[in-house]
């Protein structure tokens, strides 16, 4: 069995990793890193694990722990895997990095969306970006990757099939996208306490949402994106408007482009997130507006899955020679 430590294992993303690999025939945890409920049972903190794990407990970070790893997924809040940077890459093992610090091309876009120098601009070109729609041979050649998160991945899946065909302009596109509240992780916070959510939606990080950079790198195109918090624990649907360069099919063009991938669905149904909960989908359509001369592309996914715990799954599938879906299911759960 390949062994894998688990870096930030007691939040959300965390608990699905280790639900995935509860059900993965070749991945075992070893070591699940949890710093602010260490030496706690795995079970007090994640219930439906129970059975998983009975004897398993949250480990305090020691980087000693690492050794005998053969792979390390890292879920952690950005900042913090560059504070480790040194540690995670010394067993020379794959790591999968969920935090927005290896994401970027450069340190000075970093700082533009971060509001901080990147503290190890010397590693950011050793990483490999973690969509594999786009980058799987990269992935799969690469021992440090960088996962997206859920806004990027479900923004990028609708769009950039879009602007690689020529059929819209790269120029004045605009996603509008909202996530389940597990989006903003497990500590508590006023903004998003249940009376504060129950039965409301609200836009967040207008004009400077830091995903934004994601967007405009993988699709190479100016975006304009609002996130929106929706009451409900799971799920990203992101709409996605971009001007058409004349009449076209995106549709089409989806369907082109993701024939034969195993996690996209492409269809004329209009994408639903409770479609892709507990699974690694990703549910595309699109239209072409003529009396607006508008393309309309739309994306739901499960942010804890194919925007989080799954992909990265997927990813290490990747690197570790193993079937890209091992582990994973592009079934969701319903209703």
């Amino acid at each position: 069995m390949i062994r894998v430590s688990i870096l930030g294992a007691s939040g959300y993303v965390g608990g699905e990793l280790m639900r995935l690999i509860a059900g993965h025939r070749a991945l075992e945890v070893g070591v699940a890193f949890g710093a602010s409920a260490a030496s706690k049972p795995v079970a007090d903190l994640h219930p439906h694990l129970g059975l998983a794990y009975p004897e398993m407990h949250f480990a305090e970070w020691d980087a000693a722990l690492l050794r005998g790893s053969d792979l390390i997924l890292a879920a952690l809040p950005h900042g913090e895997t560059q504070r480790f940077a040194d540690d995670l890459l010394a067993p020379g093992v794959p790591l999968v990095d969920l935090g927005a610090d290896f994401r970027l091309d450069s340190a000075g876009e970093y700082e533009r969306w971060y509001g901080k120098p990147h503290a190890r601009p010397d590693l950011l070109g050793s990483f490999h970006y973690g969509l594999p729609e786009f980058f799987r041979e990269a992935i799969a050649g690469s021992k440090r990757v960088a996962a997206p998160g859920c806004y990027p991945t479900a923004a990028n899946l609708a769009l950039r099939p879009l602007l690689e065909a020529g059929v819209v302009e790269r120029d004045g596109i605009i996603v509008d996208a909202a996530s389940g509240v597990s989006g903003a992780g497990r500590s508590a916070d006023a903004a998003t306490h249940f009376c504060a959510v129950e039965g409301n939606l609200k836009a967040y990080g207008l004009l400077n949402h830091r995903h934004t950079a994601e967007m405009e790198m993988v699709c190479d195109a100016r975006v304009l994106f609002t996130p929106h918090l929706m009451p409900a624990s799971r799920g990203i649907l992101a709409t996605c408007y971009a001007r058409a360069n004349g009449p076209c099919d995106p549709l089409a063009i989806l369907r082109e482009a993701y024939a034969g991938e195993r996690f996209v669905h492409v269809g004329e149904a209009l994408p639903e997130t409770k479609w892709a909960t507990g699974s690694n989908a990703a549910f595309l359509s699109a239209r072409y507006d003529e009396r607006t001369g508008t393309v309309v592309a739309l994306a739901a996914i499960d942010n804890l899955g194919k925007g989080a715990a799954g992909q990265m799954i997927q990813c290490a599938n990747l690197m570790l020679g193993l079937e890209e879906d091992a582990g994973l299911t592009n079934i969701g759960v319903y209703p």
